[in-house]
């Protein structure tokens, strides 16, 4: 889809792949990026025919992390007010993590290169992770003086334990994609070759699914990390409200008896 000035946005077989295109600076995020990547995203929310997410980078990175280039132009927008970078980060990538934390259609995370800093944040905040076997994962922060924010302290330490996120933004250490996967960074490393066609084999079978389903235990899974078992419990149990009803749970019971592939079509 056209319009867009630093990423690549397309929609196919229920699919829709967001790729980060600022292949010279390995994929760093600006301002405008951010935007087109939430502007993107609302898209794929809103078309009941994508039923899950692909994003990627261009070239050789997935995403370095945010622009510190230094012919990077930041916006002027809150130039001089004492909470700049509050309020800077407030409207662009804190928005971003936040919105891919609660959309509630699958995304993965194709890391086709370098993922640090701001870059590993974002991936993962998205809900799977493929690797190639050539990507490198880590938090580079504290090379600059800057810090894991824009919710790396927090993602960091929920997928690979407070100890080792520490250790990895202390002392700015980058893992190789096997690594990676060993310290809970990453769901699958796979041969360079084959990482575009794994997420997309794994988009299009999760495209397949009951989508009412799907995301309802995708939202189910997100909030109930913060309940206390009894509150799951009664959140499972309102949920069933939107499930067990559906035309959805019937197709799955009929071919189930009829011993096919069941046509999953979203109501």
């Amino acid at each position: 889809m056209s319009g867009y000035k630093q990423i690549l946005y397309t929609k196919e077989n229920r699919v829709a792949s967001i790729t980060l295109n600022r292949p010279e600076k390995l994929n760093a995020y600006s301002e405008v990026m951010v935007h087109e990547i939430l502007a993107a995203l609302a898209d794929a929310r809103d078309d009941e025919a994508v039923r899950a997410v692909i994003l990627t980078g261009a070239g050789r990175g997935f995403c370095s992390g945010g622009d510190v280039s230094r012919d990077f132009q930041y916006p002027s927008r809150y130039r001089g007010h004492r909470l700049e970078s509050m309020l800077e980060m407030r409207e662009n990538m804190d928005q971003l993590v936040t919105f891919l934390q609660r959309f509630d259609k699958p995304v993965i995370a194709a890391v086709n290169g370098p993922a640090v800093a701001g870059g590993l944040t974002l991936a993962l905040a998205c809900d799977f992770r493929i690797a190639a076997a050539s990507a490198k994962l880590g938090d580079t922060s504290l090379r600059f003086a800057l810090i894991p924010d824009e919710g790396g302290a927090f993602l960091f330490p929920k997928f690979m334990g407070l100890e080792r996120a520490l250790k990895m933004s202390l002392f700015s250490e980058v893992y190789p994609a096997d690594q990676a996967k060993e310290l809970g960074l990453v769901t699958e490393v796979v041969p360079d070759a084959e990482l575009m066609p794994t997420a997309r084999r794994w988009a299009e079978r999760l495209a397949e699914g009951p989508p009412i389903a799907i995301r309802i235990t995708k939202r189910m899974m997100y909030k109930q990390q913060t309940m206390s078992l009894e509150n799951a419990l009664e959140d499972a149990a309102l949920s069933t409200i939107a499930t067990n009803y559906t035309d959805d749970v019937k197709e799955g019971i009929a071919a189930f008896h009829e011993k096919r592939k069941p046509d999953f079509k979203g109501r």
